[in-house]
């Protein structure tokens, strides 16, 4: 059987490329080799297209990549290939821009089309179609930067241009400290913080803002951080629920990648009915979104309440050797050799 000329891009623009260079090197390691050629692209900080050609050599997280070569003509070096794995996380990779790229050039490629794409990247409209599909969500409020000054946007989206400091008063009348401060576009918790009081909110919201100029501001939740990965087109399969058990105070980048004392636990320890519902919800919002190919999705489970509540869906998520996404169809009985073989074969029949 002749090899399918299989692309693996990864790296890519964002604050997410050094995460995004790890999952593929897990990636390349685990590919069938007897089923495809394989072409490793390098898409560096500036943008610029490389093939790779340290496949096989082990990384430290941030390395530097030095062994490669640059692809002068790149609309004609992708038309060589019959299927691309895009293994690029937040902007330019995980927002549609690059799947938008794959549908001009009209080639097969891994995971959710244009509009989930971009969708599922944009807290702030995730949230709107999340509503829309009846799925609990915690309280949140929606500022826009705007030169030097703020646009609140309130449930009905009116708009109103205020200071810093009037943005923040309005949030404090509609969400009780702590909040969580986040990017709307940004992805592995890049720019998340905690507010525990007014000036922490004006501080974070600023800092979230040096990100992205849209910012969402969420009620913090007591409960259990999980997740659960979805894989298919319309015949979609959930994963067992794994709960993260951040060494930190909330699950950040560095607790992510730089605390080896972050836990997972898979499957989670939660009754069979709060898993059910949760795998149920993750479905739903994949579906919501018009997902295809893959995706994983992130709850709280209330302490109090025990009620399910989303908080976000990752449509290219990780892929590290830590990563969930594979960790918990591994658990649910999928191999992550068999799992990037299904991944492939969703892209090339859809």
């Amino acid at each position: 059987m002749e090899k399918k000329k299989l692309g693996v891009i990864f790296g890519g623009m964002s604050t997410e490329n050094e995460v995004s260079v790890m999952s593929a090197n897990s990636i390349l390691d685990k590919l069938d080799k007897e089923r495809f050629e394989i072409y490793p692209i390098y898409i560096d900080k500036e943008g610029k297209w490389w093939k790779y050609l340290e496949i096989g050599q082990k990384r430290e997280f941030g390395e530097e990549i030095k062994n490669k070569e640059k692809i002068e003509n790149i609309v004609e070096y992708l038309k060589n290939l019959d299927v691309i794995f895009p293994v690029l996380h937040g902007l330019y990779g995980e927002d549609g821009t690059i799947q938008g790229l794959f549908e001009l050039l009209k080639i097969p490629y891994v995971g959710c089309k244009v509009l989930a794409s971009s969708v599922g990247m944009d807290k702030v409209y995730a949230k709107v179609v999340f509503a829309k599909a009846g799925l609990n969500q915690a309280t949140y409020e929606y500022v826009r930067k705007y030169k030097d000054k703020y646009i609140y946007v309130d449930k009905n989206f009116d708009e109103e241009v205020v200071s810093l400091e009037d943005a923040a008063d309005k949030i404090v009348k509609n969400i009780q400290f702590p909040m969580f401060v986040k990017p709307s576009n940004s992805g592995s918790s890049v720019g998340v913080r905690k507010a525990s009081n007014k000036k922490e909110l004006m501080e974070n919201i600023e800092y979230a803002a040096s990100f992205d100029r849209k910012v969402l501001i969420e009620e913090g939740i007591v409960g259990k951080e999980v997740e659960c990965a979805v894989l298919g087109n319309e015949e979609v399969i959930a994963s067992c629920v794994g709960e993260i058990k951040s060494a930190d105070e909330f699950y950040s980048y560095d607790a992510k990648y730089k605390n080896e004392e972050s836990k997972t636990e898979i499957p989670a320890d939660l009754p069979k009915e709060i898993s059910d519902e949760i795998r149920r919800n993750a479905l739903k919002a994949f579906k919501a979104i018009d997902g295809k190919g893959l995706s994983r999705v992130d709850f709280f489970v209330e302490d109090k309440t025990n009620r399910v509540i989303i908080n976000e869906i990752n449509t290219l998520p990780g892929f590290t050797n830590i990563s969930m996404y594979p960790k918990m169809f591994e658990a649910s009985g999928i191999s992550y050799k068999e799992l990037l073989n299904k991944l492939i074969d969703l892209a090339l029949e859809d």
